[in-house]
């Protein structure tokens, strides 16, 4: 086989399931190009994109405005490490500390990077500032969450799959269920040693699980109550995703950290970023935590890009809209429908549980068949499809996804 040769479908999955690593289950579609909501395969078929890289692309595939800033950049400084200074990263950091309200930012490349980045600020924190004595400082953490793949990660998370013979796992973490407020309160009660409190506006990867109005508020309270860090993780709620530029501000809510991610570069380049006030971030002094690649010049050129386009385009706004538009019409079909039990989301990050099990593959078989009628989406936990397209969606096209799910839907009846 010619690998620098065009490539069909099947030969690009050939080559992916003979020489790279099985840890990832894709749907059978072979992308090379994207442009706004479209993504096209090899064959050269159109695709809506509904599924957005999980949300990394709501500016668009290929948005101009952010690949200019990455090429311009590109052509004239890619890498200094942070052995030196360079001259981007500075106007990034005053740009996205003043966007979003804070005296500081840490930046990282990946969301999982972020998120031990923001676990290792919290215990730092706990320990320089709370006065908890060193190694006994814990998290409290959520049922169901999805915060990435590492060791620490995973040793808090539900996921069989993820935690399984990769143990021993990293302790100093405290699970209660997700949307209790009360669960929250007993441990902060009760537990003396407690230095923050992690959690996902909205848990995506748990099947766009949306919790009861207040509950933020109500933790974020909590937690100020009794001298804990509040951490979002906004790494797939952020940048517009619900309708709000930050899932939080829906009550008003501001973090103490904010973990951000996906989004910040309208996918185009890894870029992830903790947020805090000087009175966190200051624990971190030189040599504690870095990256080689983190605060990178082009990270810098093209997160700033991506946050332009957002603020210009009214993508939160956007998203707003026809997030209400779209949960509006898939409810009145599944008042009547024998498929679909349930449709719940926030802005343009939405999803609908069928009628199956976790263990059952109804939810992927409709997948396959929304692929084959143009549209391309992705189950999550067995019986839950997800549907999150870029925000650069206008309403008629909305309108045929819409047409396109429904028809899809209406054959598994």
């Amino acid at each position: 086989m010619n690998v620098a040769g065009p490539l069909t479908s099947q030969d690009a999955i050939q080559l992916e399931h003979q020489y790279g690593a099985h840890n990832y289950h894709p749907l059978p579609v072979v992308l090379s190009r994207g442009e706004g909501v479209y993504v096209w395969d090899v064959e050269g078929k159109r695709y809506y994109d509904f599924l957005s890289a999980y949300s990394a692309v709501n500016q668009g595939h290929c948005h101009p405005k952010i690949v200019g800033a990455m090429v311009e950049q590109a052509r004239r400084l890619t890498l200094t490490s942070r052995a030196f200074y360079n001259d981007m990263l500075g106007r990034f950091e005053q740009y996205v500390t003043g966007y979003f309200g804070y005296d500081k930012v840490l930046p990282m490349n990946t969301g999982a990077e972020a998120v031990e980045t923001a676990i290792k600020l919290c215990r730092k924190w706990a320990y320089e500032k709370k006065g908890i004595a060193e190694h006994e400082a814990r998290i409290i953490v959520c049922e169901n969450n999805f915060h990435g793949r590492t060791t620490t990660i995973i040793s808090f998370s539900n996921d069989a799959d993820a935690r399984k013979n990769f143990g021993p796992y990293t302790p100093g973490f405290i699970k209660i269920p997700y949307d209790d407020t009360e669960a929250l309160e007993q441990v902060l009660r009760e537990e003396k040693n407690i230095a923050g409190f992690l959690v996902e506006p909205i848990q995506g990867e748990a099947g766009v699980y949306v919790p009861s109005e207040g509950y933020l508020k109500k933790a974020d309270a909590l937690c100020k109550e009794h001298g804990v860090l509040f951490i979002a993780d906004e790494i797939q709620t952020g940048i517009a995703r619900t309708g709000k530029l930050l899932a939080v501000q829906h009550e008003d809510v501001r973090p103490d950290m904010l973990i951000l991610g996906k989004a910040l570069s309208g996918g185009a380049y890894p870029v992830s970023v903790v947020l805090a006030d000087d009175a966190v971030m200051e624990v971190i002094k030189p040599g504690q935590h870095g990256s080689t690649f983190g605060g990178n010049p082009v990270a810098a050129a093209v997160a700033m890009a991506g946050l332009e386009v957002v603020k210009d385009e009214k993508l939160a706004e956007n998203a707003a809209e026809l997030g209400a538009f779209f949960r509006e019409q898939v409810r009145a079909y599944s008042e009547t429908s024998r498929v679909v039990q349930l449709v719940r989301g926030k802005g343009l990050l939405n999803a609908i549980v069928v009628n199956d099990t976790e263990e059952g593959d109804l939810a992927w078989n409709i997948c396959v068949a929304l692929k084959e009628n143009g549209l391309l989406a992705k189950p999550t936990h067995g019986n839950i499809i997800r549907f999150a397209p870029p925000l650069v969606m206008n309403k008629e096209q909305l309108k045929e996804c819409i047409a396109i799910i429904v028809k899809t839907l209406k054959s598994f009846e």
